[in-house]
């Protein structure tokens, strides 16, 4: 069983009225640590849904999620609550920062809500930070980042509590070609360097070198897809 993330035969289903719609057709992926898959697809084709259902903040209506080795279907709403808290990093289309907390503050409101701040915490985020080039950007606030520094703090607040798992919904779409290509190029090396299991929903196939794996989505059915065919 793998440490990081699988999925087997998940769907989800909705009714609408006496039809029943097929939101996820029996979706089976598996990601392993250090791995960085991709998930392209048409709007409608499911991928939110599937990105919904990985990170545990919607329950598949059939199939198991497994995620380092617990089934996460069989789990109360606290422990979910707790699983997608320490152990699933979310990136975001926006960075989602609080408008009035510094960048150092935005890490360690994660750990707030984990309980007690301890002073290695704030080590823990300072040194993460400089890894990720904002040292100098500590006590700068979001109104004062670019598109690509806001976005870098969004990753380093993913990775603060050493989740097993990252996931990455559509992470450049408010950025341009150079800074979509850092930011993905970062992701890719930090999942590699700190072994995450990771998946990155995208439009953009540009980005599509930095993954290891790039699957497909289509009518809620997911299928493993050659780079080449992706052109």
């Amino acid at each position: 069983m793998t440490k990081g993330l699988q999925i087997t035969a998940a769907s989800k289903y909705y009714n609408e009225g006496l039809n029943r719609i097929t939101a996820l057709d029996r979706v089976s992926i598996k990601v392993e640590p250090g791995e960085f898959v991709a998930v392209v697809g048409p709007s409608g084709s499911g991928k939110s849904t599937f990105l919904s259902i990985a990170g545990a903040l919607l329950k598949a209506s059939e199939g198991e999620i497994i995620l380092k080795g617990k089934d996460i279907s069989k789990l109360s709403s606290n422990e979910l609550s707790d699983m997608r808290l320490h152990e699933i990093g979310f990136i975001m289309q926006a960075s989602n920062l609080v408008p009035y907390l510094n960048v150092l503050d935005q890490l360690l409101v994660v750990k707030r809500m984990s309980g007690k701040v301890r002073a290695s915490d704030k080590t823990t985020a300072i040194r993460l930070l400089e890894e990720l080039g904002l040292g100098d950007k500590l006590k700068g606030y979001p109104e004062e980042l670019s598109g690509g520094e806001k976005q870098r703090t969004a990753i380093a607040r993913a990775l603060i509590n050493d989740p097993a798992v990252i996931l990455a919904d559509e992470p450049t779409a408010s950025l341009d070609t150079k800074r979509a290509h850092e930011v993905v190029a970062l992701i890719a090396h930090e999942v590699r360097t700190r072994g995450k299991a990771a998946i990155m929903v995208t439009h953009d196939e540009r980005l599509l070198t930095y993954c290891d794996k790039i699957y497909r989505m289509e009518d809620g059915k997911l299928s493993l897809a050659e780079l080449e065919s992706i052109h």
